[in-house]
């Protein structure tokens, strides 16, 4: 019987041993597998030879992937299995392919579909306005909206919010985004390849690391680079302080939302301390221009060990009070305990990853499940809390933070020697697949990329964990005070240009 056919994360397959199966067969396997507890890392289409086709990237606990030609129009997964849902509506946007009955039929981003047909959501792309569409309602005189965005108050990125309240108490929050929409997979396909890692640095900037790592596995997969063990281990060492620094300001950012300010004043200088760790290791605190495909353009000398050293054992004894004293305070639990629940059987269907998973019970970890660079060398243990609120989700970045601590401590033990990678041409394999999969601070991050019969990137797909989270947001606030929107929105705290793309 024909069926998804086994791929390895970070491996390059030639196309030809990927199956390709009629519609029907696909659309019944996909749905089997994910309905017997699977999870979609990728769901998309693509134009090969005049025809639109469809790619589906399922996990277990190995990675499964399988194809079809893509028909005009054909019955939603996601009528019978909720994970497809927002793979299958941004199908709809890109390529103008209509899953008929789909529940939720909205766009994502705000384009014209690439084929320049009859656009599936009537929108008139004359108007740039994303928002402008029949916002879900709820009836009744009591029933009141509140509309907040896309343009914010202060530094942060523009999305539209609309709650349906009655009183105090939300009722439903629906979330519109799509309001910088950059084109970032249409110019991962012309772009030279000295570009590539430098477009992909900037996917989301504060997973900078994490998308250039996805990148940088792929170019090597499909180019046949090797990179040496001291590459593997200053990425690994480069991916944790992108963790601890992203989780140590939310920790200090949920305190300031409840008016602690002790640990929000604390935790807000030790993420600068963090983000400086990176700024020795490369030269800038996000760590853009790091990692290259062949491996890493910053070596790691005997004394930036030792100052690295020396700065996160400093550091970790303040973490470890500055968690202890958010934790111990009875106000701040009151606050976070219970509030914005997202059950783990919602979670499941919602597809949520990383420590908004983790945090509802779901304890999937890339790193342990497809470990990659030095991560196959250290034991990730399973860590998930198991009542789903603000307080879970903290207690899991905590956690966390003292996890990541404890493997740089363990990385920076000995020497490391590598070979600098410069950004390079490289020649990639024709007719090839490569799917990369990290565990980036958010959540699961996943690259793949289809190459034709020349070499040249065919179709790039990018697919940052806000692609699944930012669901579980709006479904933690039906029934909670509207207040508590801030403190709910920084327990997940989503990126907005890792989703607009």
């Amino acid at each position: 019987m024909a069926d998804f056919a086994p791929i390895a994360n970070g491996e390059a397959t030639p196309r030809e041993r990927i199956p390709h199966l009629a519609f029907d067969e696909f659309r019944r396997r996909a749905l089997e597998l994910v309905g017997d507890g699977a999870r979609v890392v990728q769901y998309f289409a693509y134009a090969d030879g005049g025809r639109v086709k469809l790619m589906a990237v399922i996990r277990t606990d190995r990675l499964l992937a399988a194809g079809c030609d893509a028909p005009e129009a054909y019955p939603a997964l996601t009528a019978q299995c909720e994970p497809f849902h927002l793979f299958e509506r941004e199908i709809a946007e890109q390529f103008g392919i209509r899953p008929e009955g789909h529940p939720w039929l909205k766009m994502v981003r705000y384009h014209r579909n690439q084929r320049g047909c009859v656009d599936v959501f009537g929108n008139d792309y004359a108007e740039e306005i994303p928002g402008r569409y029949p916002y879900y309602a709820v009836e009744g005189e009591e029933i009141h909206e509140v509309a907040v965005g896309p343009v914010h108050a202060g530094v942060i990125e523009p999305g539209h919010f609309r709650f349906n309240c009655i009183g105090e108490r939300v009722l439903h929050l629906e979330i519109q985004l799509g309001y910088q929409h950059r084109g970032v997979e249409r110019l991962l396909l012309d772009a030279d390849a000295k570009r590539l890692p430098i477009l992909a640095e900037g996917i989301a900037g504060d997973t900078a690391i994490g998308h250039s790592l996805c990148l940088a596995q792929a170019m090597e997969a499909l180019a046949g680079i090797e990179t040496d063990a001291g590459a593997r281990v200053i990425r690994t060492i480069a991916l944790e302080l992108e963790r601890i620094a992203n989780h140590v300001g939310d920790l200090g950012a949920l305190s300031g939302d409840v008016a602690f300010l002790p640990p929000a004043n604390y935790c807000g200088r030790m993420r600068g301390d963090f983000l400086n760790m990176t700024l020795w290791m490369c030269g800038n605190r996000f760590g853009k221009g790091l990692v290259r495909p062949g491996g890493v353009r910053f070596p790691m000398t005997d004394e930036d060990r030792r100052t690295l050293n020396g700065r996160i054992a400093e550091l970790k004894t303040q973490v470890e009070h500055v968690v202890d004293l958010l934790f111990s305070t009875s106000s701040v639990r009151a606050r976070f305990e219970g509030c914005g629940v997202v059950c783990a059987a919602d979670a499941e269907k919602l597809g949520l990853v990383g420590p908004a998973g983790r945090a509802s019970g779901i304890s999937y970890d890339a790193r342990r499940v497809f470990p990659t660079e030095h991560y196959r060398r250290l034991e990730i243990p399973e860590h998930a809390e198991s009542s789903g609120d603000v307080y879970a989700r903290a207690k899991v970045r905590a956690d966390e933070v003292l996890q990541s601590i404890g493997i740089i401590q363990s990385l920076l033990a000995d020497p490391v020697e590598t070979r600098c990678a410069e950004n390079a041409d490289f020649t990639l394999s024709p007719s090839s697949l490569v799917v990369t999969v990290n565990e980036a601070w958010r959540g699961e991050i996943s690259h793949c990329v289809l190459t034709d019969a020349a070499g040249k990137i065919l179709r790039y797909k990018v697919k940052d964990p806000s692609f699944h989270n930012w669901n579980g947001l709006a479904m933690a606030l039906r029934n909670t005070g509207i207040s508590d929107f801030p403190l709910n929105n920084k327990s997940f705290n989503l990126s907005y240009c890792g989703f607009d793309l």
